[in-house]
Order: C-alpha cells, then sequence, then structure tokens
C-alpha cells in the first residue's frame, strides 16, 4: 500500500478520524460532505462508478453506512442508483439539464425581489467576497473551484431572500447545475461574463429587484446558452487518490 494511502487510513485529521467516529450520525454527515464535495468539485466525475466496498475501506466504516450516505446522495440526484451495478455519479441527460435550468428560472428570479428588499451590508460583503473568488479561479484557470463557488454563491442569494424552503431547493438545483457544468460546459468559463455576480449584487445593493430578477433571467438564459453535449468514458476513480488529498 502507498505512503498516501496508508496517511487516508492512520492520520489523527484524515478518514481514520471519520472511522472513530463510528457510523453514528456525525461520522456519516462528514462522509457526506466528502463525497458531495468531491461530486460538485469534479474530482469524481459524472459517470464515475462509487463501489460500497471500497468507499467503506477508504472511509474506514461499514457498507452499511456508505450505503446510507449514497441514498441520501442519491435523493438530492448528486449519486445515481442501480440495481445489480450499484452507486455511480450522476451524469445528467440534456432533458434534464434544461429541466434544471428552467425550475432555476422560474424560482431563483422570482426571489431577487425579497432578497433586494432583505439584503444587508454584510451580505453585500460576503457576496462581492465570494465573487472576487470566483474571478479568481477562473483568471487561474480552475474551473471546478469556480464552478464551486458559483453554486454557493447562488446558494447564498436565495438565503438572503429568506425562504428557507425555496433556499434548500436552489442548493440543491445549484449543486446539480454544477454536474451539468462539468459534463457540458467549456473549459475556463462558466458560459457568463466574470462580472456578471459583481453586476446583480449592485442591482441588489440599490434594492432593485425587478432589474435584479432579469438580470438573473439573462444571466441564467447565457450559461444555458453556452452548454455543448460531448461524451465522456465511464471511468472506475482511485478513490483512496481522491479522498488523501482530505487527510
Amino acid at each position: 500500500m502507498s505512503d498516501s494511502r496508508q496517511t487516508a487510513k492512520t492520520t489523527s485529521s484524515g478518514r481514520g478520524q471519520v472511522s472513530g467516529s463510528g457510523p453514528g450520525d456525525n461520522g456519516l454527515d462528514a462522509i457526506y460532505r466528502s463525497i458531495s464535495e468531491a461530486i460538485i468539485e469534479h474530482r469524481l466525475k459524472p459517470g464515475a462508478r462509487l463501489r460500497e466496498d471500497a468507499l467503506a475501506d477508504v472511509f474506514g466504516v461499514s457498507r452499511t453506512g456508505i450505503r446510507k450516505v449514497l441514498q441520501r446522495l442519491a435523493l438530492e440526484q448528486l449519486v445515481t442508483l442501480t440495481p445489480r451495478r450499484g452507486a455511480s455519479v450522476t451524469r445528467p441527460s440534456v432533458d434534464e439539464a434544461r429541466d434544471v435550468f428552467e425550475a432555476r428560472l422560474l424560482v431563483e428570479c422570482a426571489m431577487m425581489d425579497a432578497a433586494a428588499k432583505r439584503i444587508t451590508e454584510e451580505d453585500i460583503q460576503e457576496l462581492q467576497e465570494m465573487a472576487k473568488q470566483e474571478r479568481e479561479a477562473l483568471r487561474n484557470r480552475e474551473q471546478r473551484i469556480a464552478i464551486k463557488l458559483s453554486a454557493i454563491f447562488h446558494a447564498r442569494l436565495a438565503e438572503i431572500s429568506g425562504n428557507r424552503t425555496l433556499a434548500g431547493f436552489v442548493g440543491q438545483l445549484a449543486s446539480r447545475s454544477s454536474l451539468i457544468l462539468a459534463v457540458y460546459g467549456n473549459a475556463g468559463h462558466l458560459g457568463c461574463e466574470s462580472h456578471d455576480h459583481d453586476n446583480l449584487i449592485d442591482f441588489l445593493a440599490a434594492g432593485d429587484g425587478a432589474k435584479a430578477s432579469d438580470f438573473m433571467e439573462r444571466h441564467l438564459k447565457s450559461i444555458e446558452a453556452s452548454l455543448s453535449i460531448f461524451e465522456e468514458p465511464e471511468e472506475t476513480p482511485d478513490l483512496w487518490d481522491i479522498f488523501a488529498v482530505d487527510a
């Protein structure tokens, strides 16, 4: 076994710590976060198989615990469970991609008026910092990080609107969009101008919900219009290599 794999098992700050928590809720929550982040950041690519036995070995928990985590991810449509085949990272179809963006248009645009009324100076500063980090990621050609930051930005905007139920829905849609961008997006950009989020913040800061809603519509349509279809071969990832990064 390589040194990195030994580290993933034995380090006090790595996956060994998760196994020390046992198969309880806290330990499984940590595994859920690790896998979902790996999916959103495109370290686990769409279509990649997720073997229960391998994940159980990596995280030091039972297959029953891993199965619970995969079922939770499947409910959020980040993972697909297939009888006799097991789990794999969801690979959205073209129709699913269109459905997700249609849902985002309906929900996120409608939330901008409430967000414009409720936004605080602290919220504005937080969003501006998020937008700055996203621009830097794009400038450094860190596509997977930029995709993750964009999803976080949109989820935070939804939270500012004050409707927790819709904010949770937008968070799920944003995560699914990360998969869609990983599959159908173009390298080097997210299908929108790098300053789009800054412009959106300006409208919200001015309290203009109508302009923010109109801009959000153009923003989301621009992202969807940039998508292109390509085939990517299925792969079985090295789970030790992926999750040893967190060790």
